[in-house]
C-alpha cells in the first residue's frame, strides 16, 4: 500500500502516505471487531482506495494541485494501480529508491524495513540492535533527503541499474543475514527477516530486466539457509551446530528451489561472491551426513570468493575448513592473517577457532584460554550458552 500510494502522490508525501496506511489498518481493527470480512485483502484494498481519494481532495484543497475533480478517469487510474502486476511494480520501484546512493547503508536498511517491509520502529530497532530513537533519526534523515534531492519513484536508468543493483542486493543480503545470525542478545534467528529477504529477492526475479546470475545465486543462498532454520535451534532453545543437526528436518522443497536457482545463475556471465556462498551452502545440504561433506570443494569455493572479495571473514572460514581437513598448520596460517578487531561483534568466532586449533594440536591449556575468551566476548546468550556447554565437553567441535 505504501509503495502504491507513494507512486500516486510522489515520495514528497511519503509521511502522509504512511499515516494513511496506518489509518486504514486502525479502521480495520475497529470494523473487524465482530469478525473478519469474507475477503480481508479486498476490504483493505477498497479502504486504501477510498483513503487515496480523500487525500487527493485534501492535497487539492490545500495546495490547489488538482485541476479536476477526483472522479471518473482519475478514480479509474487509481484502480489500475491496485492491479497485481502494478502492486509488484510499485514495490520494485520502492526497493530501488530505498537503496539510492544518497542514503548511507544504515539508512538504506532502516528505510527498506520500514517502507517496503512494513516493520515498525520498534521491530527495526530490535532487529538491528539499535535504539528506537536512532532508527527514528535515520528515517527522518532519509525522508528529508527524498525531499531535498527530489527523488522520484522510478527505476534507475539502464546505465545506473548495475551500480544500484549491487546496493540493492547488499541490503537484501544484510536483512537476511540479520535474520539468520541475529545480533540480538537473546535470539539466534529471526524467521521474519529471512522471509522478507526471500520475498524481496523473488520480486526482483519476477522482472526479467533485472534477472542476473547474482540475483539467482543470492536467492539460492537464501533458500539453502532457510531450509535449515527449523534444525538450528532445539525445542529447549539451544543452538544445534551443523554437525549435530537432524538433517531430516531440513526442508526439502526449499533445497530443491535453491538447486534450481543456482543452476539458473550459471546461465549468466556475472559470477559474484553470492554464487560461491550459494555453492558452499549447496555442498552442505547435499551431504547426507556431516562426515560426507566435501570440504575440499568448499575450500575451493572460498578461495574463489576470496579472489573476488578479500575479507577477514573468509580467512576465518578457510581456517575452519582446514581444521575439518585435519590441516592445523594451514589453519594457523590463515588465522594469523586476520587483523585484530576486524570481525567486529563476531570477534568471538576468531577466539573459538583458535581454541579449536589448540585442541587439535594437543595444547588443552591454550584451547581453554581461547574458549574462555570467546565466551566472555560473545553477546548472544544462546551462542554463549553453547560455548559454555562446549567448555564442559572439550573436543566436541564448534
Amino acid at each position: 500500500m505504501v509503495a502504491i500510494l507513494s507512486r500516486i502522490f510522489g515520495l514528497e508525501h511519503l509521511e502522509l502516505v504512511e499515516d494513511a496506511v496506518q489509518d486504514t489498518f486502525v479502521n480495520a481493527t475497529l470494523s473487524w471487531s465482530d469478525g473478519l470480512p469474507d475477503n480481508p485483502e479486498a476490504w483493505l484494498t477498497q479502504a486504501a482506495k477510498n483513503r487515496v481519494i480523500d487525500l487527493l481532495r485534501k492535497i487539492r484543497a490545500e495546495k490547489n494541485r488538482m485541476e479536476k475533480s477526483v472522479h471518473g478517469s482519475v478514480a479509474l487510474e487509481i484502480n489500475e494501480f491496485f492491479l497485481d502486476h502494478e502492486v509488484a511494480d510499485s514495490q520494485l520501484r520502492m526497493i530501488f529508491v530505498a537503496c539510492h546512493p544518497i542514503f548511507s547503508r544504515e539508512e538504506q536498511i532502516a528505510f527498506s524495513l520500514k517502507t517496503i517491509s512494513g516493520f515498525s520502529m520498534k521491530e527495526i530497532a530490535a532487529a538491528l540492535l539499535q535504539k528506537e530513537e536512532t532508527i527514528k533519526k535515520r528515517l527522518v534523515r532519509a525522508r528529508k533527503k527524498l525531499k531535498t534531492e527530489n527523488i522520484s519513484l522510478t527505476y534507475p536508468s539502464p546505465e545506473e541499474t548495475d551500480e544500484r543493483m549491487a546496493g540493492v542486493l547488499q541490503v537484501i543480503y544484510l536483512i537476511f543475514n540479520e535474520g539468520f545470525h541475529s545480533t540480538k542478545t537473546d535470539l539466534l534467528i529471526s524467521k521474519e527477516l529471512c522471509g522478507e529477504a526471500l520475498r524481496l529477492c523473488r520480486l526482483l526475479l519476477e522482472k526479467e530486466r533485472f534477472r542476473s546470475g547474482s540475483i539467482y545465486a543470492l536467492f539460492a543462498l537464501f533458500c539453502y539457509h532457510s531450509s535449515r532454520l527449523e534444525a538450528k535451534v532445539s525445542h529447549e532453545n539451544e543452538i544445534i551446530d551443523l554437525k549435530h543437526q537432524n538433517r531430516s528436518r531440513w526442508y526439502l522443497p526449499l533445497i530443491l528451489l535453491g538447486h534450481d536457482a543456482l543452476h539458473k545463475s550459471s546461465d549468466y556471465e556475472d559470477r559474484s561472491v553470492y554464487f560461491y556462498e550459494a555453492a558452499i551452502a549447496a555442498e552442505h545440504v547435499r551431504a547426507v551426513k556431516f562426515e560426507n561433506t566435501n570440504w575440499q570443494n568448499i575450500l575451493g569455493h572460498y578461495e574463489a570468493m576470496y579472489s573476488l572479495m578479500p575479507s577477514d571473514n573468509i580467512l576465518l572460514s578457510r581456517a575452519t575448513i582446514y581444521l575439518q581437513l585435519k590441516e592445523p598448520e594451514n589453519a594457523l596460517a590463515e588465522l594469523k592473517k586476520i587483523k585484530p578487531g576486524a570481525l567486529g561483534p563476531r570477534e568471538y568466532l576468531l577466539s573459538g577457532c583458535y581454541s579449536e586449533y589448540y585442541e587439535m594440536t594437543g595444547d588443552r591449556k591454550r584451547a581453554r584460554e581461547y574458549l574462555d575468551q570467546a565466551i566472555s566476548s560473545c553477546t548472544n546468550s544462546l551462542e554463549r550458552k553453547y560455548l559454555e556447554k562446549k567448555r564442559g565437553n572439550p573436543g566436541t567441535g564448534l
